[in-house]
């Protein structure tokens, strides 16, 4: 069942054929003036088990998350880490995990909506 939201990064991916098998709610490219600058943003809605296959699928110092109300999944290359939005102290082992493989600080803000 898809129940979890979030936006795929096109460019984050290892194989972008994984997105042939899933709903994509809309697509955005971003606006930089150099064609290979520019990233792919798929809204999408996805299964918990798609949300696994993603984590085997992302590429080394990205990251991607879903959500389902406050319930957020938080994916990096073969790790996944759940976690309550509204406590944020629960976001600790996803945030240190991003910051240990070089992930910005600023972008380990994980919104939703």
């Amino acid at each position: 069942m898809e129940k979890y939201q979030g936006v795929i990064v096109e460019e984050s991916l290892e194989d972008n054929r994984l997105l042939n098998e899933i709903t994509i709610n809309s697509v955005r490219i971003s606006k930089d003036e150099n064609p290979s600058d520019r990233w792919h943003l798929y809204t999408v809605s996805v299964s918990e088990e798609l949300i696994d296959k993603l984590s085997k699928n992302i590429k080394d110092k990205w990251y991607m998350h879903f959500w389902e109300e406050k319930n957020v999944i938080a994916i990096f290359k073969g790790k996944i880490f759940k976690f309550n939005y509204d406590d944020k102290g629960s976001w600790k082992a996803a945030t240190e995990y991003g910051l240990s493989i070089g992930i910005p600080h600023e972008q380990l803000d994980f919104p939703i909506g």
